[in-house]
């Protein structure tokens, strides 16, 4: 029997694919635990229907992506924190205060998240972050950190 698969399934196939399994799989474990439904003409319109409309959406949010690579690119952010002597930092800038930084200067919201910071940054200075905005679309940040 063809049966396309709703969900991932180990050592069967990915969401959306269609495989051929026994009837007694398909009928006793794959459709009652809608892991899948049977190949039937109207459930394939259907998936070419859903796999066009995620083409779509994938396609706009890597759009979206790309502007806000051109947006965040261009800008500095500039994040002040206390220091003590030696110009030691109390503390760190973590990807948190980074994000709250961004959304305050320039409001743009970044997700913490997306922000790529191995380590908090622990100096004073220029540093370059990278933010993951999309699997495709990496941005850089201009981050300039001054003491009080």
């Amino acid at each position: 029997m063809q049966v396309i698969l709703i969900e991932d399934v180990k050592a069967l196939g990915k969401k959306g694919e269609m495989v051929k399994v026994s009837d007694g799989y398909a009928r006793n474990f794959i459709i009652p635990k809608k892991l899948g439904v049977e190949a039937t003409q109207a459930n394939l319109s259907a998936l070419k229907q859903q796999k066009i409309k995620e083409e779509k959406i994938a396609a706009a949010e890597l759009a979206a992506a790309k502007e806000l690579a051109d947006r965040i690119g261009e800008k500095t952010v500039k994040i002040k924190i206390r220091t003590g002597e030696g110009g030691k930092l109390f503390g760190a800038v973590a990807s948190k205060e980074i994000a709250e930084a961004v959304k305050k200067q320039y409001d743009i919201d970044v997700d913490k998240k997306k922000i790529v910071l191995p380590d908090p940054i622990k100096t004073l200075g220029t540093h370059q972050v990278p933010l993951r905005l999309h699997k495709d679309v990496t941005a850089t940040l201009n981050i300039v950190v001054t003491g009080e």
